[in-house]
């Protein structure tokens, strides 16, 4: 099978290809254009994000293409120590114990501590949009990808004007890993991301060799720590800030974007929401699971493992397609069909399962439902352009949009009498 994640219809429909695995009666494929297993269906792709032991994340950050000779060079000079996605036992237990205590994880903790930070945030963004009235933006660059960065740059304590290189180097690995760069391309990727861990490293040894803490992550990190290297040692306090800087803003940036293009697809929706934002959060499940920013995810095997018909060796990278996974007709009725109200809406695995489930799920719904809530009421009449056409850049794992030109419009009324989605479900193409 080909999946042909970097051209084609994946890049504007990639709903369409996820149904084709499904419907096939093998349950997983092997990708010979990619050289992975395909994992599609919700009970192998839970089972696999649960089974660490069968199922490996070594490989979990390692590109998914042979990487030239040069590039490869630069990249052997990355000696970040492995703490959150490619962690395995015996290290990730412990370092996940590590972030759950310093890093809010829970929905009333998240509220506690960055609740302030996000709404100051959102207010700052929807403020400058409100200011443009009858101009047509750009949401992502202007809105859905500076919001969680800049949310992820207080909490960590780094200051705003190193937004411009962290966000480069972020967008720089996404690419070298999960997408698909010529040679060049792949050297000038591998030095962003031997910069960006670098910056991360003195960021750490800064607060170390100063003594002085705040209440930002890397100084509770560093508190945690306490001169420990067997709780953690300074070079993972720096991993996991590398690992927080990409993975605190890149994900939650795709729910934002995917949640905006949603509710400005159709106006009831739009409508519904500045109405009532009760909706809100429903709505933001709903679209993780239509929706998932990160809609394929890599492991390896460590021993044969059979998944229906099919047995896939030891040692075999796999996509495990969380997007396939959250249409799957066994689990999800009508899975196609975009519906807030669904009861089976909760099983979507949009944020992993099992000892990797995101750590930041709970600031990235909150993130989300804020945006959403703060935007319809300061801009009832924002919508998308007539020029606005979905496409996302070719990756394997992250569903970014190239673009969403909307219009702004602080003016338009907001439509009382609408009918609100509380019955109803619509069909949307994703």
């Amino acid at each position: 099978m080909q999946l042909n994640p970097f051209s084609g219809v994946y890049l504007t429909d990639p709903a369409s290809v996820w149904r084709r695995i499904l419907d096939d009666p093998d349950e997983v494929h092997y990708a010979e254009d990619l050289g992975l297993w395909l994992i599609s269906r919700h009970a192998h792709v839970r089972r696999a994000l649960a089974d660490a032991s069968t199922f490996g994340n070594v490989l979990t950050l390692a590109p998914v293409y042979e990487v030239c000779p040069e590039a490869m060079s630069v990249i052997m000079q990355l000696d970040a120590p492995p703490t959150t996605a490619a962690a395995d036992p015996p290290v990730h237990p412990r370092t996940r114990r590590a972030l759950r205590a310093t890093f809010a994880n829970t929905a009333d903790r998240v509220e506690a501590e960055y609740g302030a930070i996000v709404r100051r945030r959102v207010e700052q963004l929807v403020s400058r949009l409100a200011a443009r009235d009858g101009e047509q933006v750009d949401l992502i660059p202007e809105f859905a990808t500076e919001l969680p960065l800049l949310v992820v740059l207080d909490i960590l304590g780094v200051p705003d004007a190193d937004i411009g290189r962290i966000r480069s180097w972020a967008d720089g690995q996404i690419a070298l890993v999960w997408g698909q760069p010529d040679p060049a391309e792949q050297v000038r990727l591998a030095q962003g991301l031997v910069d960006f861990w670098h910056y991360c490293q003195e960021l750490v040894q800064q607060r170390v060799d100063s003594g002085q803490r705040g209440d930002d992550y890397i100084s509770r990190a560093l508190a945690y720590r306490d001169d420990d290297d067997s709780v953690l040692t300074v070079s993972e306090v720096a991993s996991l800030a590398f690992n927080l800087l990409v993975a605190g803003h890149e994900t939650t940036a795709g729910l934002l974007a995917h949640s905006i293009d949603q509710a400005l697809s159709s106006p009831q929706r739009w409508r519904t929401i500045g109405t009532d934002p009760r909706y809100v959060p429903a709505f933001v499940t709903e679209t993780l699971r239509f929706a998932p920013a990160i809609d394929g995810w890599l492991r390896v095997t460590h021993r044969d493992v059979t998944l229906g018909n099919v047995t896939i060796p030891a040692g075999a990278r796999c996509l495990l397609l969380i997007g396939a996974a959250n249409r799957d007709p066994g689990v999800f009725t009508h899975p196609d069909r975009f519906d807030p109200h669904r009861p089976d809406v909760r099983d979507q695995l949009s944020f992993g399962h099992g000892p990797h489930y995101c750590i930041g799920a709970a600031l990235a719904g909150l993130e989300a439902r804020i945006t959403l809530t703060r935007l319809a009421a300061a801009i009832p009449g924002l919508r998308l352009t007539s020029e606005q056409h979905r496409s996302y850049k070719p990756n394997v794992a992250f569903r970014a949009h190239h673009s969403l030109l909307a219009t702004i419009d602080t003016m338009a009324p907001v439509d009382t009498t609408a009918v609100p989605e509380v019955a109803g479900a619509e069909m949307h193409a994703a």
